[in-house]
């Protein structure tokens, strides 16, 4: 059978070998992402003069970077797509609902954009960063055995 669509299946992870590490980096990456998202602004961060889209842009990317990286199953990397975006438009939604941010269409816009970038991105060499930077530091299991 070429696909395996079983749980299982989908979540395969197998070609790093610090998976379960990275998969915890990554939900821990997410909290801090919502948690951002509802946390107000310091003053210091305001003063900073980027567009804050380009921000919305580069961290959606990088969760979605980093989640494709870690589950390389088309199924499961399409998932994740949808998964984020989702957790951009409800954030949105949840920053109208705070006295200190505010509700923008064009950031859940921008995040969309981000997650699209890095599940393109993810076919590519870029796709491969995390089992680069595990190859610099981790014996194949052929060496060590």
């Amino acid at each position: 059978m070429p696909f395996d669509f079983t749980p299982k299946g989908l979540l395969k992870v197998r070609h790093l070998y610090y998976a379960r590490f990275w998969f915890l980096l990554g939900v821990l990456l997410v909290l801090g992402v919502i948690y951002a998202s509802v946390a107000d602004v310091p003053e210091l961060v305001k003063s900073v003069n980027i567009s804050d889209k380009i921000i919305h842009v580069v961290v959606y990317a990088g969760l979605m970077g980093w989640f494709t990286q870690i589950f390389r199953h088309d199924l499961t990397r399409l998932a994740f797509v949808f998964l984020l975006v989702f957790m951009g438009v409800t954030m949105e939604f949840i920053q109208a609902a705070t006295p200190t941010r505010q509700f923008e269409v064009l950031d859940m816009i921008a995040n969309t954009c981000g997650v699209i970038l890095a599940w393109a991105l993810a076919y590519t060499w870029v796709g491969n960063i995390l089992w680069w930077f595990e190859s610099l530091f981790v014996a194949s299991p052929e060496a060590v055995s």
